[in-house]
């Protein structure tokens, strides 16, 4: 079994070969998306990522339909590689004589119905556009889309978290559905970046998903689910293991659903994956900024956050006390760190020429502040200043986010909470 620990794991015994026979159909309780009284709840869309093993979509399906109450989705939408399409359509809906002749998508169907669960109007699942999506990228030279045989290159995984967003967008503005997203198949990317889609527009009412198998069925070749018809499956070494003994466990991977904190940004029209991205950047960067309660000593190398004391090198101190000084003179934000050099080598001058005649020893007169700062000074000086940071514990991270990052030389706190002491 998978050694990852969710925070919570949906556990279901393992199938007993009976399961494979017909019976009397048992009671279950209400289908998901039917409230007790009868009337209809939302609806539910497994949305899946996969690769060259489908098998997860079933496995997956039968955990959920072993929920208390079951949840058996209306429609399931794979996304996926033009290569895993052809392995999805082959697996899943070519007929298979591991399983004594039907597919392995039929097979899961007559399971469930064996099993007392009506599939009417759910469970909707085809070789079609709707059904089976394929990720395509944009070419801007010749003005045509094609399809994504693999994700390898970073264009292929701009194409794909693109196209992720998207979809995942699509479904989580309908209020009748819910979303169960699965990121159990397909490459490691495609996990990562579904993932991070659902963090920023899905909603709490929605679930991520990972499916778990014990060893051997984890890579077992025609394993599907555990009540599935056959004889029992070879592993590598051609010892055979009965499908009821698998255990399969669903496991809910916590997300924080960022929309009910952006809800402005994320409300609007569907922009690019790296776009809406930078933007909860920015918009925790303001977050940020709004707790952040900043002192820069003027008359040694030191600051304060939020009451945490953090020792200063001195360049260090001339860049922060550059970015208050900037802010408290409400001057604007710099675009980068190279149109911020002589801005910043001007105010070291003006720094060394303030220092009181008759003092000695003082910090601002060391040889540390007789060079010129350049690009690549304020990048190292803005690096380790973050690692202070965050080796002084504290609330002392929390003016992290705030620092110079790509795209702007600026620290993001208001003016009334930043004090430079003399």
């Amino acid at each position: 079994m998978s050694t990852r620990n969710p925070k919570r794991v949906r556990r279901v015994a393992p199938a007993s070969r009976s399961a494979q026979r017909p019976s009397a159909r048992k009671e279950q309780p209400a289908p998901e998306g039917a409230s007790p009284s009868g009337a209809p709840g939302p609806d539910t869309i497994l949305l899946a990522v996969t690769g060259m093993s489908p098998a997860v979509l079933t496995e997956t399906i039968w955990a959920l339909a072993r929920e208390n109450p079951p949840v058996i989705p209306r429609q399931v939408v794979v996304l996926t590689t033009s290569l895993g399409k052809s392995e999805i359509e082959r697996q899943l809906f070519e007929p298979d004589s591991r399983l004594g002749g039907p597919s392995a998508w039929d097979a899961l169907r007559a399971s469930l119905e064996r099993d007392g669960h009506d599939l009417s109007g759910r469970l909707r699942f085809g070789s079609t556009g709707q059904d089976i999506r394929v990720m395509v990228m944009n070419d801007s030279a010749t003005g045509r889309s094609r399809e994504l045989a693999d994700i390898r290159t970073q264009q292929d995984n701009a194409a794909a978290a693109d196209f992720l967003l998207e979809q995942v967008r699509a479904v989580v503005e309908n209020p009748d559905i819910q979303l169960v997203a699965s990121l159990a198949g397909g490459r490691k990317t495609m996990g990562a970046l579904l993932y991070a889609c659902m963090t920023l527009v899905g909603r709490e009412t929605d679930r991520l998903t990972h499916v778990l198998v014990n060893d051997p069925f984890d890579t077992v070749r025609g394993f599907f689910f555990p009540s599935q018809p056959g004889e029992p499956l070879t592993d590598r070494e051609g010892r055979p293991h009965d499908p009821a003994a698998a255990q399969v466990e669903l496991a809910d991977v916590p997300f924080v659903p960022l929309r009910n904190l952006f809800r402005r940004e994320l409300g609007r029209a569907a922009g690019g994956f790296l776009r809406l991205v930078e933007e909860c950047r920015e918009q925790v960067r303001r977050q940020s900024g709004q707790d952040v309660s900043l002192i820069v000593e003027q008359s040694r190398p030191a600051i304060s956050v939020n009451g945490t004391d953090v020792r200063l090198a001195p360049r260090e101190q001339v860049v922060l006390l550059f970015l208050a000084s900037r802010v408290k003179r409400g001057e604007p934000v710099l675009s980068s760190y190279k149109d911020a050099e002589d801005r910043i080598n001007e105010f070291q001058t003006l720094l060394r020429q303030s220092i009181p005649t008759a003092t000695v020893g003082d910090w601002r007169r060391g040889d540390a502040l007789k060079s010129a700062f350049d690009e690549q000074d304020l990048r190292r000086a803005i690096s380790s200043l973050r690692d202070k940071l965050r080796r002084a514990g504290g609330n002392a991270y929390r003016l992290a986010p705030c620092l110079p990052e790509k795209g702007r030389f600026s620290l993001e706190i208001p003016g009334p909470l930043i004090h430079i002491k003399e």
